[in-house]
C-alpha cells in the first residue's frame, strides 16, 4: 500500500513539474514608451519586450535577426506608427513569418490610430523636406492626455487577445488611468507658470510636449527633420535664440549634443538633455519617467 501510494505521488509530481505553465501573452513593442505602458497594463499576464533601446533613436534601429525571432513568437505587436518605424520594421515583420501580427491581423496595433496627431501635412510631402511623416508627427507619448487614449486602446486589445485575463487587464488599465490623471494634475500645476515660454528643440519631436504645457518651439537645431545642421543654420538658430530670449534648448539624449551645447552657451540658454524614453530595462514606469522630465523642465525654465 505504501509503495503504491508513493508511486502515485511521484507520478503526480513528475506530471505537474513537466506540464507547461500557463503561457503569458507575448507582447513586442517597437519603442520603450509603448513597452512601458504595456508592461504596466499587462502585469503578470503578459511578457513584454521592446525592439528599440531607451538610448536609441527610434528612426534608426538595426533589423537584427533576434528581433525577427521575437516577432515570430509575438501575440501582439505595438508600433508607434505614423511612419516612425518605416525604415526598419517592414523587413523584420516579413522575416517573422507570423501572420497574426501583420497589418490587419488581430495582433497588430498601430498606436498612432488611437490618438489625434499633430502636424498632419495638408499638401504632398517628399524626402527633400527631410524626415517628414505623411501621417503626422509620431512623438505623441510626451503628452499624458494622449497616453490616456493609448492606455485604453492597448488595454482593450490585451483583453481581446487574452480573454481569460480580461478582468485583470481592465483593472490595471483603470488603475493606470487614475494614477496618470492625478500625476498629470501635479505636473501641470508645477509647470503652469512656464506657459508661453519659448524653447528650441534639436529634432521636431516636442510638439506634443509643447502643446500640452503651452510652450512655444521657436526653432530646431536641425534645418529639416533628420538633416544635420550646417554653419549657416547654426548661425540662424543662434540669432533666433538671442532675439526670442530663449531660456532652454531641449533635446533627447540619443541626439548629438555638441552643436546644441554651443548654441546654448553662446545664447545664454540652458541646455537640457533628457532620456528620450523610459528606462525599460530598469522597469521605470511612465509616471516616474515623466516626473523626472517635468522636474528637469521646471528647473531649466525657472519655475
Amino acid at each position: 500500500m505504501f509503495n503504491k501510494l508513493t508511486l502515485i505521488l511521484v507520478t503526480l509530481v513528475v506530471l505537474l513539474s513537466s506540464a507547461p505553465a500557463w503561457a503569458k501573452l507575448e507582447v513586442v513593442a517597437t519603442t520603450p514608451d509603448l513597452g512601458t505602458i504595456a508592461r504596466e497594463l499587462g502585469g503578470n499576464d503578459a511578457h513584454v519586450t521592446t525592439m528599440a533601446l531607451s538610448t536609441q533613436d527610434p528612426h534608426f534601429v538595426d533589423a537584427k535577426p533576434h528581433l525577427a525571432l521575437a516577432l515570430s513568437k509575438a501575440n501582439l505587436l505595438l508600433l508607434t506608427g505614423a511612419g516612425l518605424e518605416v525604415g526598419w520594421l517592414p523587413t523584420l515583420l516579413t522575416g517573422s513569418r507570423n501572420p497574426d501580427i501583420q497589418a490587419g491581423g488581430p495582433g497588430y496595433l498601430d498606436c498612432s490610430s488611437l490618438v489625434p496627431l499633430l502636424q498632419v501635412p495638408t499638401t504632398a510631402v517628399d524626402r527633400s523636406q527631410g524626415d517628414i511623416h505623411p501621417q503626422g508627427n509620431p512623438h505623441f507619448s510626451y503628452d499624458p492626455r494622449r497616453v490616456e487614449a493609448l492606455a485604453v486602446g492597448i488595454g482593450k486589445r490585451l483583453g481581446e487577445l487574452d480573454s481569460a485575463h480580461k478582468s485583470g487587464y481592465f483593472a490595471r488599465t483603470k488603475s493606470f488611468l487614475e494614477a496618470l490623471r492625478a500625476a498629470r494634475a501635479r505636473w501641470e500645476a508645477r509647470l503652469s507658470k512656464a506657459r508661453g515660454q519659448k524653447i528650441i528643440a534639436y529634432h521636431d519631436s516636442l510638439p506634443y510636449l509643447a502643446d500640452w504645457l503651452g510652450l512655444e518651439v521657436v526653432e530646431h537645431v536641425e534645418p529639416k527633420p533628420g538633416i544635420p545642421p550646417n554653419p549657416s543654420h547654426i548661425a540662424h538658430v543662434l540669432e533666433v535664440a538671442r532675439t526670442a530670449k530663449v531660456r532652454v534648448l531641449v533635446q533627447q539624449a540619443y541626439y548629438p549634443s555638441g552643436t546644441s551645447k554651443l548654441i546654448a552657451d553662446k545664447s545664454g540658454a540652458t541646455f537640457l538633455q533628457f532620456p528620450g524614453y523610459p528606462d525599460f530595462t530598469q522597469a521605470q514606469t511612465y509616471a516616474a519617467y515623466m516626473d523626472d522630465l517635468v522636474a528637469k523642465l521646471a528647473k531649466a525654465l525657472g519655475v
